[in-house]
């Protein structure tokens, strides 16, 4: 049944059964605890990612990948980040991968792509919790997409130095209430996390500069908190 379901697979595009790819699923289950099954499994599955496969069986792979995927598929996932087809399908799956050179598969890339394909390494980057130096000049980036983008990641990363890259930067009128909300984020985090002073430091900037009043609300509450942790 599983040669069938690759044997599929090489072909498998919209509109096609997607049962036929069920022993695919299962394996992916029942290896679970089966090292050098698994570890065949995936190499299968890279075979037929670096193929001439259609973009559907590719994206399947891309989806198998996110669950099972270790440093060997990391090289054939950081090829298709510059894709226009497949580039989020890749970093769906560099997200999970707990081996840390896909994270670093991110950040080489965040280098070379630009426009949207950008946009989504600098998101998957604050998934991942990777890369606050490389976000850190991002936050003055020209291109206002790029900055709203990085100041979120670093909102979702909530570590000191992404609270004190979004401190240190200037955001333009138009971004100033999202790298608010992203040091917010970072401070609620710092907080829970028992790093009370941190996320001191952080509330009361946001109060310096003279925020929005939901904005001061939130960081009047939080720095009264910070004084009871």
């Amino acid at each position: 049944m599983l040669e069938q379901a690759f044997e599929a697979l090489k072909t498998y595009d919209y509109g096609v059964d997607r049962h036929v790819l069920d022993p695919i699923d299962e394996a992916a289950v029942s290896t679970r605890d089966n090292p050098a099954a698994r570890k065949d499994l995936e190499t299968r599955l890279l075979a037929v990612l670096q193929s001439n496969a259609p973009r559907d069986a590719r994206d399947y792979v891309c989806r198998q990948l996110r669950t099972i995927g270790t440093a060997a598929s990391v090289p054939a996932l950081e090829a298709l980040l510059a894709d226009q087809d497949l580039s989020h399908m890749a970093r769906y799956a560099l997200e999970r991968i707990p081996d840390s050179q896909a994270g670093k598969a991110l950040e080489r890339q965040l280098r070379k792509v630009n426009g949207p394909l950008k946009i989504g390494v600098i998101s998957s980057l604050g998934t991942r919790g990777h890369g606050v130096g490389l976000l850190r000049p991002l936050l003055q980036d020209p291109n206002e997409a790029v900055a709203r983008a990085a100041a979120i990641a670093l909102g979702r990363i909530s570590s000191v130095d992404a609270s004190k890259a979004l401190g240190s930067a200037k955001p333009r009128p138009a971004l100033a209430a999202v790298f608010a909300d992203a040091s917010l984020s970072c401070a609620e985090k710092l907080l829970a996390a028992g790093q009370a002073k941190e996320a001191k430091a952080t509330y009361q900037r946001l109060l310096k500069s003279n925020p929005p009043t939901l904005i001061r609300q939130a960081a009047e509450r939080g720095l009264k908190a910070c004084q009871t942790a």
